[in-house]
């Protein structure tokens, strides 16, 4: 079991910057979602137990950073350059099977769990 809790959503001007944190228990790849209203949850980022490989999906290379701290048990999306379509409901998820390879997952049934959510509004 991998608990999830995820922190740091707010309102935003586009241009401005967030940073999201995940408290993980558990050894596990880390990733980032997000879901907006009347649309389907997408890939946003993700990274490897061992924060060796990282992956991004295209609308948030250059502007969004995954990093991870095993000393902490946290995931972080560093948010920067936001965008009034970047709002959404961020999710952190977690997938400990084969947590030590280097593979990243991008689609979301290969998440097996998933923290509550948090707002993300950017204004234009």
């Amino acid at each position: 079991q991998v608990q999830l809790v995820e922190s740091g959503g707010g309102s935003v001007q586009a241009g401005g910057s967030l940073r999201l944190s995940c408290a993980a228990s558990g050894r596990t790849l880390l990733g980032w979602f997000r879901q907006a209203p009347g649309q389907e949850r997408e890939f946003v980022a993700a990274i490897t137990w061992s924060g060796g490989s990282v992956y991004y999906a295209d609308s948030a290379k250059g502007r969004f950073t995954i990093s991870r701290d095993n000393a902490k048990n946290t995931v972080y999306l560093q948010m920067n350059s936001l965008k009034p379509e970047d709002t959404a409901v961020y999710y952190c998820a977690a997938r400990p099977r084969g947590f030590s390879g280097s593979y990243i997952y991008t689609e979301s049934y290969e998440y097996d769990y998933w923290g509550q959510g948090t707002q993300v509004t950017v204004s234009s």
